[in-house]
């Protein structure tokens, strides 16, 4: 099935269609900047204008980088206030004019890597994180997703992961990837020791340098940069809307 993935991000809105019965990308991705004011009405004009781009009227799969529960927004860390407790999916679709689903995009890049990437087949307890201007979790107990974890928001030394050790962080700052592989070492072994995991995937832009910082991380945990890369949120975001499509035609 051919499918529009739209993955929201902190610092661009990024697309592509999607075949479903592989992962793979069918078009060039098509991204835009991220606008500083992320209220509805401004992230609605601009995946109106990702839709226009493609030419689109079929499902979408959209992400946000916070929990969704039924296509409602359960938290705004990462975007406007106004975002809590909106009908994301409703919006969407008025919007649109397509029948669309929302979910967490740390979600919907696990589900790529568990369905057709580094956690396909694994067993045991598989996180994946995205670390770009957040961090961002999804955890599969053999293969069996627990929705809209926060790891991100977990204090290590009174200190949030995400404040401590995202891509963001390590740009304002100014760090060495070696300095700031440190800070994730510390992250991922204080999550090794909450929930003994047998493989962290990692995603969200990190992924695309993972040549340069996982040699500085040393942990007892197989890590692994994600299969789709910077794009995992886009393949999981059409599959969950693949997903649903089909529960509906059911």
């Amino acid at each position: 099935m051919e499918i529009l993935g739209i993955d929201i991000g902190g610092s661009g809105i990024k697309a592509s269609l999607v075949d479903t019965s592989t992962g793979s990308l069918l078009s060039e991705r098509y991204r835009i900047p991220t606008p500083e004011d992320t209220s509805p009405h401004k992230i609605l004009a601009r995946v109106h204008e990702v839709v226009k781009h493609y030419s689109w009227s079929g499902p979408i799969g959209i992400t946000l980088p916070e929990p969704v529960r039924n296509g409602v927004v359960l938290s705004t860390y990462n975007i406007d206030s106004s975002w809590l407790d909106a009908d994301a999916s409703t919006l969407f679709e008025e919007i649109t004019d397509c029948p669309v689903t929302v979910v967490n995009d740390a979600d919907a890049a696990g589900i790529a890597e568990i369905r057709f990437g580094e956690g396909r087949n694994h067993k045991g307890l598989v996180i994946v994180l995205t670390v770009g201007t957040g961090i961002g979790s999804a955890l599969f107990m053999n293969g069996v997703l627990v929705p809209n974890t926060e790891l991100g928001h977990i204090e290590i030394n009174g200190i949030s992961a995400r404040v401590r050790a995202s891509e963001k962080t390590r740009v304002e700052e100014g760090l060495k990837r070696s300095k700031w592989a440190k800070r994730l070492e510390l992250v991922l072994s204080s999550y090794e020791k909450l929930f003994h995991p047998d493989l962290f995937i990692i995603s969200g832009g990190l992924s695309n340098k993972a040549d340069k910082t996982f040699p500085y991380i040393d942990i007892k945990t197989p890590l692994v940069p994600a299969r789709f890369l910077n794009n995992a949120g886009i393949v999981g975001a059409a599959l969950c809307a693949e997903d649903q499509f089909n529960n509906k035609v059911v």
